[in-house]
């Protein structure tokens, strides 16, 4: 079988019958390990579509609690999100948790329903499309009007508490599950379609340097600061998580002015090693997805899932899951050559000379 205008532009062979000013992109073929396999994504843009599915039922769940279907809903966990929020965000959530402290069973169970009406969605890969638009549109809804945008607007929240909200991390990674579209196959790999977008990565690096500024902020850096915010998560919770908040607390207390400087530090790192390339870069996911964790259990209490008034995990799980989709981002990534001209050989030079002439 003859080989193909790729094998010989890889041999540095001419192609007959192109144009002298024809040009192809020749893809490298992903990088293979030492046992010679291709390396695959961590994270694809399927798998992604059905940890999020799984997420909005999980919310749904939780949305169903006894205490949700209460007034106490709208007057202990939506209405306190305003405070210390300017108006343009205070007004609306106030107004929001009116309504629904007016009607709390109606709404709670419509609230539910939608919930899971886009968990399962996501889970049907024929229906993701629809349920990805809608998981946006209501995740931007829940961050804005139930949320308080994260309490990032009133700047008294950091990565630690769950800034910038569970809603908001939703509505990117369901962009970054949007099925992708396979391009040409001398452009790029069958499998580029299926891993998550490389934008994912700069949103990753926005995040952490978000964190960071959000920690220089007054009364956020602190030891004092931090301690405070520890000490408030341990007050809502079971006995055995306060006790975890309480020891991380201590702990903070016990390094002084320096657990501060630190916590900017890495998030400050982790920010900006994503912007690299190669180890660097996985190292700052792989550190990311670990400080997450570490907040997730003592600033946000494991998302106060077993106090009975949780809405949904918090940010801790969702930043893990930002984190492997973007190790997915940077798996197997094309690699590519520069534009070869193909020239044909001498005798069809000849040859078209002579038709011309």
């Amino acid at each position: 079988m003859p080989p193909s205008p790729t094998q010989l532009v890889d041999r540095g062979a001419v192609v007959p019958g192109r144009t002298p000013d024809s040009s192809v992109t020749v893809r490298r073929s992903p990088p293979r390990s030492q046992a010679g396999v291709t390396r695959r994504p961590l994270l694809t843009r399927r798998s992604l579509r059905y940890a999020l599915g799984l997420l909005w039922l999980l919310d749904g769940v939780l949305q169903l609690q006894p205490f949700m279907f209460t007034r106490g809903f709208a007057h202990l966990v939506i209405a306190p999100t305003a405070a210390g929020q300017p108006f343009f965000v205070a007004a609306p959530v106030r107004w929001n948790a009116h309504l629904i402290g007016a009607h709390p069973a109606l709404f709670n169970g419509a609230f539910a329903g939608v919930q899971l009406a886009l968990g399962i969605g996501l889970l049907l890969p024929r229906r993701c499309r629809l349920a990805l638009v809608a998981s946006i549109a209501w995740a931007g809804g829940v961050w804005y009007l139930g949320e308080g945008l994260g309490g990032v607007a009133g700047g008294h929240v950091s990565g630690l508490v769950g800034a910038p909200g569970a809603a908001l991390l939703y509505a990117v990674l369901a962009l970054a599950a949007w099925p992708g579209r396979h391009r040409q196959p001398l452009e790029a790999s069958p499998e580029a379609a299926t891993r998550p977008p490389r934008w994912i990565l700069k949103a990753w690096a926005a995040l952490w340097l978000g964190y960071a500024v959000l920690s220089l902020l007054p009364g956020n850096g602190s030891s004092t600061a931090i301690e405070g915010q520890l000490s408030s998560s341990a007050s809502t919770v079971s006995p055995w998580l306060a006790d975890l908040d309480h020891g991380v607390a201590d702990a903070v207390h016990g390094a002084g002015a320096g657990s501060g400087v630190l916590l900017v530090a890495a998030q400050l790192s982790i920010g900006l090693l994503a912007l690299g390339r190669g180890r660097l870069q996985r190292a700052a996911l792989w550190s990311g997805m670990a400080l997450a964790l570490v907040y997730w259990a003592g600033g946000q209490s494991f998302g106060q899932l077993f106090s009975g008034q949780a809405t949904d995990p918090s940010t801790g799980p969702l930043l893990v899951l930002m984190g492997l989709a973007g190790l997915g981002a940077v798996a197997g990534a094309d690699y590519r050559i520069p534009r070869l001209h193909l020239h044909r050989t001498p005798r069809d030079a000849t040859r078209r000379r002579a038709a011309l002439s």
